[in-house]
């Protein structure tokens, strides 16, 4: 407990009388009767105050976490004793983190189960703990502030953001993936084994018209192939230093890591076979080829706890990994960003030694500052220097991207933010193409 200022305001005012002891003697006197009557005051205060124990703290927290993401937590609170009591209450969640509702004041009647909410936006993945729960009271005069903290520590794993698998999840059930900006209209392609007929939709090519159903029914009719399944795709995600870069507070690799797994899962519901290879300048981690809708929860408990390192990627130990590990050809997407034209040409030698047997898709994360810095207006020369250095930076870059493009790789290069949308997007058109 602590003393509040009412409380050291009252003990100031007691020391008045003894200030005037020099022009009035019995003052003194009437100091400490003053003195003892606020010592008494704040006893009382103390005893007439319901204690912190008697109220009763839980807290509700899913097991599993997701980054970048608020994620709601529930404090229970049951008030054992007989009187109303307000409450000022402080958690302690999984630090880096940012929060909302919290620090909160609750209102808790005798007896009664009563909740209150706030949300953590965890900033690292990995194993984590909430820890203590702290709660603070006025006293019923006014004169103390107690305190009491309980011990209710909770381990948690904060994975990449699956709230985006549930939202494609639930997105798919309702056949409205395209409002995320996925094309729909990939989904279903010119396989080889025919499907059904159905009605003609907007966008179908005009070579899947069945003419001779058109003719009997007098509207279009248009055929419908499934695509292939049992096709494998391979992540090759880049965890050195370059994917250490943050966009809006969110590091390159965690981008990567959330596309590679929403990937993951539409590609595990159209049939596909899906592993993934980790990479700095070592084998970080290996994922074996996984199947099926279910195995999403299995290919995040082994990646949620990777990390990028401060050191430099080895991209032609990538490749001959690659090339060790699985012979059978795949769709290869390498996900990765290029600080440099150096960082890009060893990075070009590796994935043109992937190209074969494999059909290889390499994403790259644009450098957000400096193209802001490139379309930003000078006021100096110096602003002007750098301007035109970031320009340059970034033309090379291009050049040396489109002729990865034209040596026959597949390239999207694509903004940090939109990367898991555009990523999705290229692998059912991959599909629907029939490429693999």
């Amino acid at each position: 407990m602590m003393p509040r200022l009412s409380l050291l305001f009252l003990f100031a005012a007691a020391m008045v009388p003894f200030a005037l002891g020099t022009v009035w003697p019995e003052a003194g006197q009437l100091g400490i009767l003053v003195c003892l009557g606020v010592f008494l005051l704040s006893l009382v205060d103390l005893v007439v105050t319901p204690s912190l124990l008697a109220i009763e703290v839980n807290r509700d927290v899913n097991e599993v976490l997701s980054v970048g993401t608020p994620n709601s937590v529930k404090l229970w609170f049951t008030n054992r004793g007989s009187v109303p009591l307000k409450i000022h209450v402080h958690d302690e969640p999984p630090m880096p983190c940012q929060y909302t509702d919290l620090p909160f004041d609750i209102e808790l009647f005798p007896n009664k189960h009563q909740y209150s909410i706030y949300h953590v936006e965890p900033h690292h993945r990995g194993k984590n703990r909430f820890r203590r729960v702290f709660l603070q009271m006025k006293s019923r005069l006014g004169l103390w502030t107690l305190y009491d903290e309980r011990d209710i520590h909770q381990v948690v794993r904060i994975y990449p953001d699956i709230k985006a698998v549930h939202g494609v999840e639930l997105m798919a059930r309702r056949n409205r993936l395209a409002e995320t900006g996925i094309k729909m209209s990939r989904l279903r392609g010119r396989g080889t084994e025919f499907d059904r007929l159905r009605e003609y939709r907007r966008g179908d090519e005009f070579r899947s018209i069945d003419w001779k159903a058109t003719s009997r029914h007098q509207e279009l009719i248009s055929r419908e192939y499934v695509v292939e399944k049992n096709q494998n795709i391979i992540f090759l995600l880049d965890c050195g230093r370059s994917m250490c870069n943050a966009d809006e507070g969110v590091t390159h690799f965690d981008r990567a890591l959330n596309a590679a797994i929403l990937l993951s899962y539409v590609a595990l519901r159209q049939g596909d076979t899906v592993s993934l290879m980790a990479c700095s300048n070592k084998v970080e981690r290996w994922v074996p080829p996984v199947r099926g809708a279910g195995s999403i929860q299995k290919l995040i408990r082994q990646v949620y706890d990777l990390d990028p390192v401060y050191e430099a990627s080895d991209y032609r130990l990538m490749s001959e990994q690659l090339q060790l590990r699985y012979r059978k050809r795949s769709l290869v997407v390498v996900l990765t960003h290029a600080l440099d034209e150096v960082h890009l040409s060893h990075l070009s030698d590796a994935l043109r030694m992937m190209r074969w047997p494999h059909l290889v898709l390499s994403a790259f994360l644009r450098n957000v500052p400096l193209q802001e810095r490139m379309n930003a207006i000078p006021e100096t020369d110096r602003e002007a220097f750098q301007i035109a250095a970031a320009a340059d930076i970034v033309a090379t870059q291009t050049t040396q991207i489109a002729a990865l493009q034209k040596s026959g790789l597949l390239i999207l290069d694509t903004l940090p933010e939109n990367l898991s949308v555009n990523l999705i997007s290229r692998y059912l058109d991959i599909k629907a193409r029939q490429l693999l």
